[in-house]
């Protein structure tokens, strides 16, 4: 079996640490950028933490020519169902005595008219302090090449690789696990449908 390609890089990089919040452009433009270049072959199992491994290729602002890659893992909660019943239990802070009542008359009135008012509630946590980095002294096109190419060789059908922004690599991670959730949406709806839960 062959062997995944070497990176010449440096590992122990520490993490960098953010100064500054990202402001809405930066998050938007971090949004706009991400790619996902591989997705995992499965999706979010509908009963059960499903665990992604993730691979997060940036390039440092203040460096040429080089890569960061962030290493780690992602765990995807079991989807929580709610029901339209729990709306029941919503409390309406600051709003008028009649809020509770009009929305007691709205589910009715959706309810009549045959809309499914369950909603899926998905929840990700990865922890910062498993997040491994190399810094590689390569241009993203061949890192990013080497990369997908061992993740082939691998084959680990847990694997995300995903291209970012280095500043806010948080963000470019928060998109992937919101592609992740559009995915598996159907799949787990309908898993829910078939025993009976929705």
């Amino acid at each position: 079996m062959r062997r995944p390609p070497a990176f010449v890089c440096q590992t122990g990089v520490s993490p960098q640490i953010a100064t500054t919040m990202p402001n809405q452009d930066d998050i938007q433009y971090a949004l706009e950028v991400t790619r996902v270049l591989q997705e995992p072959d499965r999706r979010i199992d509908t009963f059960g933490e499903t665990r992604f491994e993730f691979q997060l290729l940036s390039e440092p602002m203040d460096r040429i020519g080089q890569v960061r890659i962030r290493s780690g893992e992602m765990q995807a909660q079991r989807p929580m169902l709610l029901k339209p019943d729990g709306y029941r239990d919503y409390e309406f802070q600051g709003f008028e005595d009649e809020a509770r009542e009009k929305f007691d008359e709205l589910l009715d009135r959706m309810r009549s008219q045959g809309r499914d008012l369950a909603i899926l509630q998905y929840g990700f946590q990865f922890r910062r302090s498993d997040i491994k980095e190399e810094l590689v002294n390569a241009p993203m096109e061949a890192v990013r090449e080497q990369v997908l190419e061992a993740a082939r060789m691998l084959g680990n059908p847990a694997q995300a690789i995903i291209e970012g922004v280095d500043d806010t690599w948080e963000i470019s991670l928060l998109k992937f696990s919101l592609e992740m959730i559009l995915q598996s949406q159907s799949i787990n709806a309908f898993d829910l449908k078939r025993r009976g839960l929705i």
